[in-house]
């Protein structure tokens, strides 16, 4: 863990005072609330000290930043070394990023005990010719390199670092002491250098010099590699991860005896860790229709010509990152719901508890499971989650069990964990009693290695419950639990592996962070039984609510078994704007997540409209969430004046249909999304859906005419006006109440008219038939062949037909680019 230094001076009924507070805390806002009250402590320690040197004296607190449960670390290097910053500041790097370079050294500094008989720093800005910033011997304390630091100019040019580093050779370090102070050489950059670096990078490490490489941006690592001292794993750095890298930093530097440890029960751990770069790859686009041919006569004939787009990818390097670790009181995150860790000492500490739950010595819910089952949880100890979500979801796990089992708990619990393997070292019902099983999870070990959660769902669905005389505790007739718990991308396909684990009866829930939610339903088949959380500490607050889903094993919520035509309409007019216009994206992303997505229960179909309407894609289109979700990504902004009747009658005639995807016999709706502008021609095109059995729902924003849109929405209860964009999400659940009652309504199967070609449709028990008039079939789909009628070539839906100057007809099939389906592969 890197910690940060923040000195301040605080007076107290005019004494000023000097102590070392630590906490572990989540945020500032909790540091803040936790540090204050124990001031007042801090200063009867250091009276004495203060009255009798008549001193001022500086309150030093240490901020740690735990967006991962990781051990506390005091980490400052104080010894007589030389260290030079070598940073890129060519167009290549970009001024953005060079800012980063910045910051990431000031972090370096912070961990630094700069003065002038110990730590010395210097810099070196390179581009198209290096430049000396500032010498070792420039500036006396910490703060007056940080600040110089900050004023670094960003000067562009080409990435000449072979140039840079034959300036270093030939000048050494300036404001540098003699040979007896090691000398270390930080080169921060792209690894896109225009010239040859190996030679001077090996002539510089040859005189004695240590040398890190610090990946900037998306860098080129293979140069970064070659640049860096060995061994490569501890030298080359990742500024995009800045409190890591320092930690890093400073763990070489104490592995080579350059600092000193601050306790001797600090180690230095390695860990998998992966690099990554950008990369600008071709694939395959389509085919169109073109000529080919040679001189010989008559040999020109019309064929199929690919054509290719380039597309950026994610390259990943799987490494090793080596991080210096210390032990801690607060280490297991004993404060529950939001409690902060208050260190006292070396093995000590207490809890500050939220107002709600006071009173308890761990802000420990007071929580039990009222339902037996068999429970798994199935722990991500992958590469992706790194070791820090791996101690995070170990804390999270023990923190749970405690908080709801007793020494009566009717659960049999298990813990298996993957990563490219599976395994299961606490098979379920092992343990007796709390003690033993929370043992057991404190001796699991981080694995590493890919994200493979398909099959590690295909592999417990098989083998995570065994019903055996050795495990005689887990009975068949109990409900089975499994409990994902992940913080990483799958890197295999995860919905049949889910699919095939809920057939064979397993009940599960998945919890994950936020930016995998479609993965997490996808794996659930439910988005009831998805958790998704935002930070460490929001996860350890999901508890209760884990608790609930545990439950509803036998009791599930929602309406996803109801079957449901859906259709948004998106107002994208430049009077919403396209900041606003990315709430209401959202907005209908999030709403997706309650509705489970395929061709039995839930369509999904899109239209976003300015002057015109614009079909996103089809109810048909997508038959999974992740695939919607994706395609909501890429919702387009208009612009323009809005027509919301235009809208309406694209989806009445283009989405709306039997045609195009909607099914006879399902309850539909449409919830239109809008600012109330352009609404002048939607009162006609709304009462023709709902004469057709269509519910339009009209979602306002702002200041409208109530009449109107009442006109639109055809009932109060179908009309909702919602003051800001900011308060759309607190209107979620309602919305999605009212649309679960209409999908619960009985259904008028002749309305929306399921037969074409102006047949009608005959309404029967249970049933309906269709009347056609020059047409057959069951929804009078094919024309009645005569003799004077010949049958019509029938053509695949995405061929077209070109009349040549001969009269003769061409078909050909043309690459897929329609506005109905957009599926982004990442």
């Amino acid at each position: 863990m890197f910690l940060t230094y923040a000195d301040h001076r605080e007076s107290f009924d005019g004494l000023q005072t000097s102590c070392s507070l630590v906490y572990s805390v989540a945020t500032y806002q909790a540091w803040a609330s936790a540090s204050w009250p124990y001031l007042c402590s801090c200063r009867k320690e250091n009276s004495h000290s203060s009255a009798s040197t008549g001193q001022t004296a500086k309150l030093r607190v240490l901020v740690v930043n735990t967006e991962m449960p990781r051990r506390v670390l005091l980490m400052q290097c104080s010894a007589s070394v030389d260290i030079l910053f070598l940073l890129d500041g060519s167009y290549s790097i970009g001024k953005g990023s060079f800012e980063r370079s910045k910051h990431f050294t000031g972090k370096l500094c912070d961990a630094l005990d700069i003065s002038p008989d110990r730590v010395r720093v210097g810099m070196i800005q390179f581009s198209s010719t290096p430049r000396l910033e500032f010498s070792l011997d420039s500036y006396r304390t910490k703060q007056e390199v940080k600040e110089r630091i900050k004023k670094t100019m960003f000067r562009g040019g080409s990435t000449e670092t072979g140039l840079a580093l034959k300036y270093v050779l030939h000048k050494g370090f300036p404001g540098g002491r003699n040979s007896t102070v090691p000398e270390i050489l930080i080169i921060l950059s792209d690894g896109k250098s225009q010239g040859n670096t190996e030679i001077p990078a090996m002539q510089v490490k040859e005189r004695g010099t240590t040398v890190f490489a610090v990946g900037i941006k998306f860098p080129r690592w293979e140069e970064l590699h070659a640049l860096a001292s060995e061994p490569t794993e501890q030298h080359v750095l990742f500024a995009g991860d800045a409190t890591d890298a320092a930690n890093g930093f400073y763990s070489t530097l104490t592995g080579s005896s350059v600092c000193s440890t601050p306790s001797p029960d600090c180690k230095i751990e390695s860990h998998p860790c992966e690099r990554k770069t950008l990369e600008t790859v071709e694939e395959l686009a389509g085919n169109y229709v073109c000529w080919k041919g040679s001189k010989q006569q008559n040999a020109v004939h019309a064929s199929l010509c690919p054509f290719y787009r380039w597309k950026r990818i994610f390259i990943k390097h799987p490494s090793r990152c080596f991080r210096t670790v210390c032990p801690g009181p607060c280490d297991s995150q004993p404060c529950q719901n939001g409690g902060t860790c208050v260190p006292e000492g070396l093995d000590k500490y207490h809890c500050l508890c939220p107002m709600r739950h006071r009173g308890d010595i761990h802000c420990a819910p007071k929580l039990s499971l009222e339902c037996r089952v068999d429970l798994l949880f199935l722990m991500d100890s992958s590469a992706g989650i790194m070791l820090e979500g791996f101690l995070c979801f170990k804390a999270f796990l023990k923190r749970f069990l405690q908080a709801v089992m007793g020494q009566d708990s009717p659960m049999n619990v298990g813990v298996a964990q993957y990563g490219t393997d599976v395994k299961i070292p606490i098979e379920v019902g092992q343990h007796k009693d709390v003690f033993g099983l929370m043992k057991s999870i404190e001796a699991l070990n981080f694995s590493g290695g890919g994200t493979l959660t398909g099959r590690a769902l295909w592999y417990i669905a098989q083998h995570g419950f065994r019903s055996t005389p050795v495990f005689a505790d887990v009975q068949d007739d109990l409900p089975r639990v499994v409990v994902l718990l992940t913080d990483s991308k799958s890197q295999d396909p995860v919905a049949e592996a889910a699919k095939y684990a809920r057939d064979r009866g397993l009940f599960l829930i998945s919890i994950g962070s936020s930016f995998l939610r479609a993965e997490l339903a996808e794996v659930t088949g439910n988005p009831k039984q998805t958790i998704v959380y935002s930070s460490p500490q929001d996860l350890f607050n999901k508890i209760p609510e884990l608790q609930k889903r545990i439950c509803s094993v036998d009791n599930p919520e929602g309406c996803q078994a109801q079957s449901l035509d859906l259709v948004f309409a998106v107002d994208a007019s430049a009077r919403v704007g396209l900041e606003n216009f990315l709430q209401l994206r959202d907005f209908v992303r999030s709403c997706s997540f309650h509705f489970t997505i395929n061709r039995d229960v839930t369509q999904i179909g899109l239209v976003v409209y300015g002057s015109k309407a614009h079909i996103v894609f089809a109810l048909d289109t997508h038959t999974s969430n992740s695939a919607l979700l994706q395609a909501i990504n890429q919702l387009p902004f208009l612009g323009g004046s809005a027509s919301a009747g235009s809208a309406l009658l694209r989806i009445y005639g283009d989405v709306m249909t039997v045609q195009k995807g909607a099914r006879p016999g399902v309850n539909k709706v449409v919830v239109m999304l809008t600012n109330g502008g352009g609404m002048e021609d939607a009162a006609s095109p709304a009462w023709q859906l709902r004469n057709n059995g269509i519910l339009v729902f009209v979602v306002v924003i702002g200041d409208a005419q109530r009449d109107m849109l009442l006109r639109v929405a055809g009932s109060p209860n179908y009309l909702l006006h919602i003051s800001s964009y900011k308060d759309l999400q607190h209107y979620e659940d309602l919305i999605i109440e009212r649309i679960c009652e209409e999908a619960k309504s009985p259904v008028n199967l002749c309305k929306p008219n399921p037969c074409m070609n102006q047949g009608v449709c005959i309404l029967g028990p249970g049933s309906y038939r269709c009347k056609c008039h020059g047409w057959e079939g069951p929804h009078c789909e094919s024309r009645i062949v005569r003799g004077d009628s010949p049958r019509s070539l029938v053509l695949p839906p995405d061929s077209h037909v070109q009349q040549s100057p001969r009269g003769l007809q061409h078909f050909s099939r043309a690459p897929r680019h329609t506005e109905k389906h957009v599926d982004w592969k990442h």
